[in-house]
């Protein structure tokens, strides 16, 4: 699996999901085999997945081929740029007006026609195209993908406090807290005062410690299910297994204790 280009590394808790389900599968599959009765409540479900963005207005495409633009503008003289690229403000200032009359999908259209036109070499103006997409799809509850252009405005622009600003939001309200306090921090490289990200270096940290422990409560919680299913053939669970920790040394043992 890739990422703009770079291999994502799978998280714990989606290595043990995907062990998990793979065992399952085989187990179940070797109860039939045999047989066996299957234990259907052990079975997992998958939930329907909660999707926060509106289904309700579709986005125009707005996928950006810049490899493509790139291939084109060989081809361009250095005026026909500069009239790109004066053509592509125009619509930029036009997306701004829809945006302001609370045309948001419409201005999503005329900001990404502002990218497919905007010259590649003018990348702080491109940078800034994005930041506004960006804005227009936060009110149209398109949060992930406001998250992209957010990504790509700071591409084109690392310094762009205003980028690092909205996406920080986004990932706290999408629940990516570390991301969203690493942006806060970022913007107070650039500006030591800015008041969003000083409160957001107080009131994050708890969130994430909070969230941390949710989640290696429900890591421990599959981690006791794995056991429970790779022991399952053999008559045990993870119940015949207790850990104590030494006193002295600080390390465990594990002991067996056999079920009356």
């Amino acid at each position: 699996m890739t990422d703009n280009g770079k291999t994502k590394i799978p998280t714990n808790e989606e290595i043990i999901n995907e062990i998990t389900e793979e065992l399952q599968e085989k187990l179940s599959a070797d109860d039939i085999e045999q047989g066996l009765p299957t234990n259907n409540s052990n079975e997992v479900i998958p939930q329907d997945f909660e999707n926060n963005e509106s289904d309700s207005t579709a986005l125009p495409d707005d996928y950006i081929d810049e490899e493509q633009l790139k291939t084109a503008e060989l081809n361009l003289t250095d005026e026909e740029k500069e009239q790109r690229h004066e053509k592509a403000l125009e619509l930029k200032n036009k997306g701004n007006e829809q945006f302001k009359s609370g045309l948001h999908l419409e201005s999503v259209y005329t900001y990404t026609e502002a990218l497919k036109l905007c010259p590649l070499s003018y990348e702080n103006d491109r940078s800034i195209f994005y930041a506004n997409r960006a804005a227009s799809k936060i009110s149209l509850a398109r949060k992930e993908s406001a998250i992209d252009d957010c990504t790509k405005a700071i591409e084109l622009n690392d310094k762009y406090v205003r980028a690092y600003l909205r996406r920080a939001k986004l990932y706290e309200e999408t629940d990516k807290l570390d991301e969203s306090l690493a942006d806060y921090k970022k913007v107070l490289e650039f500006d030591k005062t800015n008041k969003e990200a000083l409160q957001a270096q107080y009131r994050l940290p708890p969130l994430i410690t909070e969230k941390n422990e949710k989640l290696k409560t429900e890591m421990l919680g599959k981690l006791k299910d794995l056991g429970n299913m790779i022991l399952k053939p053999f008559g045990l669970s993870t119940e015949n297994f207790q850990m104590k920790q030494d006193p002295n040394t600080g390390g465990y043992s594990v002991n067996f204790t056999q079920n009356k």
